[in-house]
């Protein structure tokens, strides 16, 4: 319900604006709204900030933040939804699988311009619908590799060069493990988006001619690497064997610690990195690396959206219709340390270095940057895989299954069919 029918709903209620109405004051109208979101890094304080500036604004409008695990989002929010007691506005990255609860933002918006600024990533949230704006995109986020260089130049063993393969990046991983004692050399965060633009590397389509989700060769052969670098022990049996189902785990601490010296994570967590990694080593983000059919990454990342059937759908779709703006944008971005999803900041550019980003930090979020821009020309299904709204199915599978496989339960063959089968079974219907 809009804040205007309430104050309709309300005024006829009283039948005129009585003393006792006015003794009420503003409160009396208040809208009340509620954010999910999961903590990252100083998010949620930079997100405050934003918050107090908006009650100035409208000082009716209160909202009050819910920090929550990324469990919680990624598979509590749905059944919240479903039952009709989520909250007004979260930070959500499942962004096609949640379109039906959105809020259109459009009689909010200058549609024409925000069409200009997002339209690169606003189909994601359409999930095949033509039109509609449904959030603001909060970060842009590329995957791809952290490199611990201090560990690398202990050992003696060149950095691979961008365009080497990933068999060569195991090959020097391979030698800095053996030669500094290292725990293993690579990890990989446990998530099936994680491996999806590696698995593209090597010829993984991820749709057929028409359109529907599939496993393939290509998909075959990147998991069977991942496969024998776990059973020889570079890659660690702490994060895809470890973790039941479908769970998402990461591998921030085995980097840490120094337990890998190649960490395959994203864009989103490089802040993270500065912080935890300090000075006890060197590091740096480093192009992702190839395979026959290209060098392949994930887009993706957050955005703000409202949900509809909340305390109040315009109070929720007006703030993230604020945000959206290109000044709001522009510092939000910044301070969180993100990519700029809005068109005309990519161009332009941002200053990271004045939010208090060191060199290596700006440095990388450039690096991330460019290799989206590579994956768009040569492996344009990342894109198309991003925005479809069952893309968290073959995710999910994905390391359900072939964390079965690394631990001897079910073999890769088995794996490919499960994963298939759950995906006909939940997406493809």
């Amino acid at each position: 319900m809009s804040y205007t029918k309430k104050l309709v709903r309300r005024s006829a209620a009283l039948g005129t604006v009585s003393a006792i109405a006015m003794s009420l004051g503003t409160a009396a109208y208040a809208v009340d709204l509620s954010l999910m979101l999961n903590e990252n890094d100083n998010e949620a304080e930079i997100l405050q900030g934003f918050i107090d500036r908006y009650k100035e604004i409208e000082p009716d409008v209160n909202i009050s933040l819910n920090i929550v695990g990324y469990d919680v989002v990624r598979e509590q929010l749905p059944v919240q939804l479903e039952a009709g007691s989520g909250p007004d506005l979260a930070l959500v990255t499942n962004l096609g699988g949640f379109n039906p609860y959105y809020v259109d933002l459009t009689p909010y918006v200058d549609a024409e311009a925000w069409e200009a600024a997002y339209g690169a990533v606003l189909p994601w949230y359409r999930a095949g619908k033509p039109d509609g704006i449904y959030g603001f995109h909060t970060e842009m986020t590329v995957t791809g590799p952290y490199v611990n260089l201090t560990m690398f130049e202990e050992a003696g063993v060149d950095v691979p060069e961008p365009g080497a393969t990933w068999e060569d990046w195991a090959d020097a991983t391979r030698q800095v493990m053996e030669a500094t004692g290292a725990y293993s050399g690579m990890v990989m965060d446990r998530s099936g988006h994680r491996m999806a633009g590696p698995a593209m590397s090597y010829g993984a389509k991820y749709f057929d001619e028409d359109g529907k989700l599939i496993v393939d060769e290509g998909f075959k052969t990147f998991a069977q690497m991942m496969l024998d670098w776990h059973a020889e022990g570079l890659m660690p049996p702490d994060v895809w064997p470890a973790v039941s189902g479908g769970k998402y785990a990461n591998g921030n601490e085995m980097f840490f610690n120094q337990d890998v010296s190649f960490y395959m994570s994203g864009s989103w967590n490089v802040g993270n990195v500065e912080a935890n990694v300090g000075d006890k080593f060197d590091w740096a983000v480093v192009p992702v690396p190839c395979g026959p059919a290209g060098c392949g990454v994930m887009p993706g990342g957050a955005g703000l959206v409202a949900f509809s059937g909340g305390a109040d759908d315009e109070a929720a779709a007006k703030f993230v219709a604020w945000m959206g703006e290109k000044e709001q944008a522009k510092e939000y971005y910044t301070q969180t340390f993100a990519i700029p999803a809005h068109a005309e900041l990519q161009k332009e550019g941002l200053d990271y270095q004045s939010a208090g980003a060191s060199e290596a930090v700006a440095d990388g979020l450039n690096k991330f940057a460019a290799m989206a821009v590579v994956t768009a020309e040569e492996l344009p299904q990342a894109y198309d895989l991003q925005g479809n709204p069952n893309n968290f199915v073959i995710f999910n599978a994905t390391t359900q299954y072939l964390g079965a496989a690394m631990n001897g339960e079910i073999s890769l063959d088995e794996a490919m069919a499960k994963i298939q089968e759950e995906t006909d079974k939940n997406a493809n219907n």
